[in-house]
């Protein structure tokens, strides 16, 4: 099913913000939401995923559409906020019955409402992907399954590690870093469970 997700919104029910408020914490859990999403969709569904982020925290230069992991990301510039990008992509969408919203935001439902798609509040959405991922693999005894908002520090922290490879605004062309990195094993970098957990069950999500 094609999906459009209200990119924020989902973010802050996710619990994998980094340390701290400055635009590289904020960059880092971006990406990691997006690697996690891509870790998490099949190939099939990502070719038909839409996310949209406000454009007051977008990546200085960047485009204001980009594709990662075969998902179309917007920034709403030239928007007030992603609400009214969201809006108006719904508007332009050829065929809206298909299409689920992912958003908790009221406005966002009502439009979805006005144009015939599905909408589904964040909240319970990542927690039936997150249940989803957990329930396809042996789960690890010392990992239980949690319910949103009960992510431990360490697990927080792992997913920024792991989840978050350099970010669209960070990454150079060929830099050494960059080179080092596709040297890796492609589960060492797409897997978003601490080692060990499920790791011959992951899709090779690809490269932005």
């Amino acid at each position: 099913m094609p999906l459009l997700i209200d990119g924020y919104n989902l973010l802050h029910v996710t619990g994998i913000f980094g340390e701290g408020h400055d635009q590289t914490a904020l960059a880092r859990s971006r990406q990691a939401l997006l690697n996690f999403l891509a870790a998490s969709i099949a190939p099939k569904e990502r070719a038909q995923t839409t996310i949209v982020f406000d454009a007051a925290s977008a990546p200085p230069g960047l485009p204001r559409t980009i594709a990662c992991h075969g998902m179309t990301v917007h920034f709403a510039r030239g928007y007030p906020d992603a609400d009214a990008m969201i809006e108006e992509l719904l508007e332009q969408y050829q065929a809206p019955k298909s299409l689920l919203v992912v958003s908790s935001d009221h406005r966002v439902q009502r439009a979805a409402r006005r144009r015939g798609a599905k909408s589904t509040d964040s909240a319970p959405w990542y927690s039936e992907l997150l249940a989803a991922r957990r329930a396809s693999a042996a789960v690890d005894e010392d990992l239980p399954a949690k319910s949103v908002g009960e992510l431990s520090p360490d697990e927080i922290a792992y997913w920024l590690d792991k989840f978050a490879e350099p970010t669209l605004e960070e990454a150079a062309p060929e830099s050494t870093a960059r080179r080092k990195e596709k040297s890796k094993p492609a589960n060492d970098l797409e897997n978003p469970f601490p080692p060990g957990y499920a790791e011959d069950l992951l899709d090779d999500p690809g490269s932005p």
